[in-house]
């Protein structure tokens, strides 16, 4: 996606109203744009937590629909619909609010997914939090993910764009682990059915805040609505660019989904960076309970304690994000060495982070955590690893991300949606056997299996940093693409 030039030839299409158009959103000022990047990075936060909240209180939700996790963790079934909604939903959802609007799209997911938390406040049966649950994931995912794109459209490539998107994916990822935390909280004070009230009740203050904080930052969008304006007020005959082309709503499904597919099938980078972020946002979701597991036994904490442990996570994510402004500057620092197309930043600069992190971070801290889960050792010391491995998953999350943006620049987007898919699907499937896991082999060598894969995967950013350039004139979609952006970045769908 690219701004419109600032002429035409045709004089039937209309464009911005030269460079400094106050209407572009790349023209906006910097408080606004700001403005709307905080919002939009904060409201991922909060909507995050709709996700995992409910999984401290697993065990009152239980007593209250007579549930059992004695032999299979069925409490999990409502995130499982949660996650597995989320998984398919923004395919279908994030194509439909680029094309109709963001502010419009937005605000109406939003009124939906705070009317299906009610009847999970009030819910008389267990059934009825799992299928609920459907509809709030799917808006949440979609929610998140839109972030973003409102990013890349009001921001140009650059420092604040970088930094945006690393603020994009720390919310995405800390309103996860924040979730047990604020559900541990509710839960200790009051009942669980308090997690869903709160979060009513947050939710619907949200609201008109939103409502008048949220622009349209969709330029095809904005240039439609445009000429459909001069028409009727005018009569004039302009189109937008958008409305020429004429592309059916079923063409733009067919591509948001044949594309990531064939994406996901045919390129080892997306394929292999895929695994990499599922893989950390999967651990993320299991953690929810193992942490609870080992720390209940070990030291015989409730699932307050259990629950409030979790914010190593956060603190390591919050390093992480920090730790990003040093990648950044690395990453733009490498613009003055690219021999393949000078002045433009390497792609491959984006990883250096990534492979400390991913090594000694995530590979490092699993391993960290395992083996100093006993009885003997103070709390303190596994929490410092949870720290290690909140820092890893964040920074290799971050580099999967903007490593895509700018190898496969217009076809960004199909890229992240593969990638999203395994993502949602690892964390919906992947937790339904953390307790057996941690039951059959043991505390210590459960959290090993996950340090060996992700010792694995830490192979990744380092094989793309050493063969990147290779690897990328090999692709027929990095290839075509020459990490020219387009539009911010993000992309054809």
């Amino acid at each position: 996606m690219e701004s419109a030039p600032e002429k035409d030839s045709d004089p039937g299409t209309i464009t911005w109203d030269g460079p400094d158009d106050p209407t572009n959103p790349f023209n906006f000022s910097e408080a606004k744009k700001w403005r709307v990047t905080l919002l939009a990075c904060f409201m991922t936060f909060v909507i995050q937590i709709n996700g995992t909240a409910m999984t401290s209180a697993a065990e009152h939700i239980n007593e209250s629909f007579h549930i059992s996790d004695e032999s299979f963790p069925h409490s999990y079934w409502p995130v499982f619909s949660w996650t597995l909604s989320g998984a398919a939903a923004p395919m279908l959802g994030l194509p439909l609010m680029e094309r109709f609007g963001v502010r419009r799209s937005y605000m109406m997911l939003y009124a939906t997914l705070i009317v299906f938390t009610i009847p999970q406040a009030v819910a008389q049966n267990f059934a009825t939090l799992i299928v609920t649950r459907i509809f709030t994931g799917g808006c949440s995912a979609t929610l998140a993910n839109i972030t973003g794109g409102i990013v890349s459209d009001i921001w140009r490539d650059g420092r604040a764009k970088s930094f945006g998107t690393s603020l994009f994916i720390w919310g995405l990822l800390a309103g996860l682990n924040t979730g047990p935390i604020i559900g541990s909280a509710i839960v200790h004070y009051t009942t669980w059915r308090w997690i869903f009230y709160s979060q009513i009740a947050f939710y619907s203050a949200m609201f008109p805040i939103i409502f008048f904080s949220l622009p349209e930052v969709r330029p095809d969008v904005i240039l439609t609505r445009r000429a459909r304006h001069l028409r009727k007020t005018k009569n004039l005959n302009v189109y937008a660019d958008a409305e020429k082309q004429h592309t059916s709503l079923g063409e733009i499904l067919r591509e948001t989904i044949i594309r990531p597919t064939r994406m996901l099938c045919t390129e080892a980078v997306v394929f292999s960076f895929g695994m990499w972020s599922a893989f950390c946002i999967g651990t993320a979701y299991m953690f929810t309970q193992s942490i609870v597991q080992v720390y209940a036994e070990l030291y015989a904490w409730d699932y307050y304690r259990t629950g409030l442990v979790q914010s190593a996570l956060v603190v390591g994510e919050i390093i992480g994000l920090v730790a990003q402004l040093g990648q950044d500057e690395l990453y733009f620092r490498s613009a003055r060495t690219n021999e393949e197309k000078p002045g433009t930043p390497i792609p491959e600069s984006r990883l250096y982070l990534s492979i400390p992190a991913s090594l000694i971070g995530l590979a490092g801290g699993l391993f960290y955590f395992a083996w100093t889960s006993y009885p003997s050792i103070p709390w303190i010391v596994p929490t410092i690893a949870l720290a290690f491995v909140g820092f890893g998953m964040f920074v290799s999350i971050t580099a999967v991300t903007t490593y895509i943006l700018d190898a496969y620049a217009k076809y960004a987007a199909s890229a992240i949606a593969a990638c999203a898919f395994m993502e949602n699907i690892l964390a919906a499937f992947l937790p339904l056997a953390t307790q057996s896991m941690y039951r059959t082999l043991g505390f210590h060598w459960a959290s090993s299996l996950l340090g060996f894969l992700a010792l694995g995967l830490s192979c990744v950013p380092v094989v793309l940093f050493v063969f990147g350039n290779k690897i990328r004139e090999k692709s027929p979609f990095m290839g075509e693409s020459v990490y020219v952006h387009e539009a911010g970045g993000r992309g054809e769908a």
